[in-house]
């Protein structure tokens, strides 16, 4: 089992959650809040609104997201579903729990994989960085879903 940590689409209440829940994917399972203990920029870039988060170690925000728990079938499927390592890259980076169900307390910080991106265009360096990403937040770039592509 692996800890990924999710900032986008694929959170609770986002356009992209139903992949987290399909078991033929493999397991995944809820296990708190957290933020990165680095900052990042988190964009929201490209024809179809899609939040990226660039791999610049210590410009942006510290950003949050969801913690999940997945297996390898699980795992294997996200490199899939998010097009790494040609789109995004799964790098492994600390989290800080906001909030945390189970064994361990807010404060700590657990090892995840996150799906990042070291390529992209030079003007996402200019778009407004995002602490938190809600496809319907008040940032007007309403994400276009896969299935409308």
């Amino acid at each position: 089992m692996a800890h990924i940590f999710v900032y986008g689409t694929l959170k609770r209440g986002q356009p992209n959650h139903k992949v987290m829940l399909d078991h033929s994917h493999g397991l995944a399972a809820f296990r708190g809040r957290g933020c990165t203990v680095e900052s990042f920029p988190l964009v929201i870039a490209g024809e179809h609104n899609i939040p990226w988060l660039l791999y610049l170690p210590g410009k942006g925000h510290c950003v949050t997201g969801e913690i999940y728990e997945v297996d390898e079938q699980m795992l294997h499927f996200l490199d899939d579903f998010e097009d790494c390592p040609s789109m995004y890259q799964r790098t492994a980076l600390q989290v800080q729990v906001l909030e945390w169900e189970g064994d361990g307390d807010p404060g700590d910080s657990v090892q995840c994989f996150v799906y990042t991106t070291a390529t992209y265009a030079p003007e996402w360096l200019f778009l407004p960085y995002h602490e938190s990403y809600d496809s319907e937040g008040p940032h007007g770039l309403r994400y276009n879903p896969r299935e409308n592509r």
